[in-house]
């Protein structure tokens, strides 16, 4: 593959201008944030905040300038919109008593419900809980994909054992990854592993939104979402950018974790997301030699947060060696011992979640696919 050079970069888009901008947009100073992995390119273009809705057409000209450089297979490109201090009038907020509706956000082509995985801070267990809980509802006879919102940190692709990149087939929106029966998609595919995604929000927000709409999801009854930890820019984005059915909320027992936990289900209440309930992941820890129970993170507090706040409980996942394993093996513990109670557990947390979900009731026979 020819190697593409920021400088290659920046010269094709010397062509691109606009008149409200008064130039090209690299003399103008408004390329920032160039990274090149693997034949495809990631930048943002920062324009006036009052000019935003209008240069759409300049962020695809871009686009298409950079993906007719030799070597480039694909080009991911936002538009950063800058406000000038003290030129422009403050934007107003909206109010809180007047949210926007849900009905006004469209929806991604095929996919009937949209559900986010979060947690409030990392090290909960969070990402091998959607992977399993996805698998779950699949067994239920969903059809299901999982989205991997981390972009700073994808992890499914492991989780998953999918390897492998995705190159755009021309104009057509990218295929998913399949991995045991669910559709995949993961910046994992895009870059390796090792490549750090330095990027500021508008990227993260960019990045999203083409992960959402420009890839070929097919079908769906649901696609779950594993969220980065913490409350940023991507729950903010899949909140305002799509109608999501719900969030399931991951923490561990002790207090420290259900405080961040708190302030990941008050935010998604904030932007009118419903939260469809708390896992308490990592609940208690079996003996595998001597059968003693232990609770080393403290046990029931998830399930006391969940009464406390009003939201429902959905289950409780041990601390296993299995999950653990499995998870590093890429074969989840779902589909790599589905008769096992730890599989049992993320099943019947799948259950209370298809059950919240309008027209996920009682469907066919399970899917899952073992490759």
């Amino acid at each position: 593959m020819t190697s593409v050079t920021r400088d290659q970069v920046l010269a094709r888009l010397r062509e691109v201008g606009d008149a409200s901008i008064g130039g090209d947009i690299v003399s103008k100073g408004l390329v920032s944030d160039i990274l090149i992995a693997d034949g495809k390119v990631f930048f943002s273009i920062s324009v006036p905040s009052d000019l935003a809705a209008s240069l759409e057409p300049l962020r695809l000209a871009a686009e298409k300038a950079v993906t007719s450089i030799e070597g480039v297979q694909s080009a991911m490109v936002a538009l950063t919109a800058e406000r000038k201090g003290g030129s422009q009038s403050p934007q107003p907020k909206p109010s809180s008593a007047q949210p926007q509706p849900t009905g006004a956000k469209p929806g991604v082509p095929g996919v009937k419900h949209i559900i986010a995985v979060a947690s409030g801070k990392g090290g909960v267990g969070k990402s091998t809980t959607a992977v399993n809980i996805a698998l779950g509802l699949q067994s239920l006879g969903l059809r299901v994909g999982v989205l991997d919102a981390d972009i700073y940190g994808p992890s499914v692709p492991r989780l998953l054992n999918v390897t492998g990149r995705l190159t755009p087939a021309g104009k057509e929106k990218l295929p998913p990854k399949q991995a045991y029966g669910l559709k995949v998609m993961s910046m994992g595919f895009l870059v390796d592993e090792d490549t750090p995604m330095i990027w500021r929000g508008p990227m993260v927000v960019s990045a999203l939104t083409q992960m959402l709409r420009e890839v070929d999801w097919g079908e769906l009854d649901v696609m779950v979402v594993d969220m980065p930890p913490g409350t940023g820019d991507a729950q903010l984005t899949m909140a305002q950018k799509v109608p999501m059915a719900g969030a399931v909320i991951v923490s561990t027992p002790q207090d420290l974790a259900l405080i961040d936990a708190r302030k990941g289900l008050n935010m998604f209440r904030k932007v009118d997301v419903p939260v469809l309930g708390l896992v308490e992941n990592m609940s208690y820890f079996l003996c595998p030699s001597c059968g003693e129970r232990s609770d080393i993170f403290g046990h029931g507090g998830a399930r006391e947060e969940a009464r406390k706040i009003g939201v429902p409980f959905l289950g409780e996942v041990p601390l296993h060696m299995d999950i653990r394993a499995s998870s590093d093996s890429g074969e989840p513990v779902v589909v790599s011992a589905p008769d096992s109670p730890h599989a049992e557990a993320y099943r019947q947390i799948a259950e209370k979640i298809r059950d919240s979900l309008p027209g996920t009731g009682q469907v066919g026979a399970p899917a899952i696919v073992f490759e």
